[in-house]
Formats: C-alpha cells, sequence, structure tokens
C-alpha cells in the first residue's frame, strides 16, 4: 500500500488542518504514520488485537486532543510519547487485574463481603465508569465516543476506520454488558476496589 511523504512545510499545513478538526487530514496522518506506531506498540505487547486496539486508541486521543498539537514540534515524537503512555497504562492496569485475582483466588468470598460493606455510595457514583472500563479497548472507545462523546455511527466509522455495522455490533454488546452488570455487581469493578481498600488496611 502507498504511504505518501511529506516535507515539513507540508506536514505542518496537514497539522494545522487537523488542528481545526479536518477529517481529512486526520486521515492523512493515519495513513503515514499508523504503520510505524503499530510496529512500535506491537514491540511491547504480546496479542496482535491488543496492539491495533491500543493504535486506535492512540489516533482517538490524537482527534480528541488535536487542539493541543503543536506544529512547530516534532509529531513523530509527540505520537510515539502517546503510543508509549498508552501501552505503559495498558501493562500496568492488566498487571494490577492480575494481582487482585491472585489475592481473592486465596482469600475467597470472606473478602466480597468485606469490601461490599465499604463501598457505600463511593461505589456506587464510580460504577458505570469502572464497568465501561471492563469492555475490551475497541468497545470501549466506540462506546465512549457514541454513548457518552455523542458523536454519531459516521463521525466513529471515519475515526476509526471501521463501518458503522461493525460499530452498531459494539454498542449492542457493550449496552447488553452493562446492563448485565448492573443486575449484578460488576465482579471486575470490585475487585479493583478490594484491592485499594485493600492497601488502606
Amino acid at each position: 500500500m502507498y504511504k505518501p511523504k511529506y516535507d515539513h512545510i507540508e506536514e505542518k499545513e496537514i497539522l494545522l488542518a487537523l488542528r481545526s478538526g479536518c477529517q481529512t487530514a486526520f486521515r492523512q496522518i493515519y495513513t503515514l504514520y499508523s504503520g510505524r506506531i503499530y510496529l512500535n506498540i506491537r514491540k511491547m505487547v504480546k496479542s496482535e488485537q491488543d496492539a491495533t486496539e491500543l493504535l486506535q486508541e492512540v489516533f482517538v486521543k490524537v482527534w480528541d486532543k488535536r487542539k493541543l498539537i503543536d506544529p512547530e514540534q516534532s509529531f513523530r515524537a509527540y505520537l510515539f510519547q502517546i503510543a508509549r503512555f498508552s501501552v505503559y497504562n495498558f501493562i500496568r492496569k492488566t498487571k494490577l487485574e492480575k494481582q487482585v485475582q491472585a489475592y481473592l483466588s486465596l482469600h475467597g468470598t470472606q473478602l466480597y463481603s468485606h469490601v461490599e460493606e465499604q463501598l457505600d455510595e463511593k461505589q456506587d457514583e464510580h460504577w458505570l465508569s469502572q464497568t465501561i472500563e471492563q469492555l475490551p479497548p475497541q468497545r470501549r472507545l466506540i462506546y465512549r465516543l457514541c454513548k457518552i462523546e455523542g458523536k454519531s455511527y459516521a463521525e466513529v466509522s471515519t475515526l476509526l476506520r471501521i463501518s458503522t455495522s461493525t460499530i452498531n455490533d459494539h454498542i449492542v454488546k457493550a449496552t447488553k454488558y452493562i446492563k448485565e452488570k448492573h443486575a449484578k455487581l460488576d465482579q471486575s469493578a470490585l475487585l479493583i476496589a478490594s484491592f485499594i481498600l485493600l492497601q488502606h488496611h
């Protein structure tokens, strides 16, 4: 697949257009840099699926923070910095979940009742955001963009370069997941909350 190369002046013009919300400029930047960013992410995570979803997360962040882009600075360095932080957060979260699960496998249901007594209003307040965090990365992004930020399926389709039918499938599955967890306290959210509580005992 042919990937255009731009000199510094051309790239600066594209970045200025991107800052103004130009989706064509966004697609140009994605085409130019996504391959290199993906390879960099892939070196740090084991799964191709995780790498693909993290790549999309990186470019969603670029779009969301487009007004902060400084065309005078190295955009390549900026992109790699976003990718690095995204990977570090992903690894840290994965490691934390494994630690919590290992702890609970040793301590059993007594810890659940202990945590449930202490969550109270704070748990209720953060329940939805915690539940959304447990969705697969791509589904979480799509749900946030459509349901929280209010973007249309067409806008998200352009940003993530996936079909609107795929977006609809993710929304349906995410909504079903959240409804199921609403009827029964989300286990993953409880794991994270319990781990935080344990650090204070």
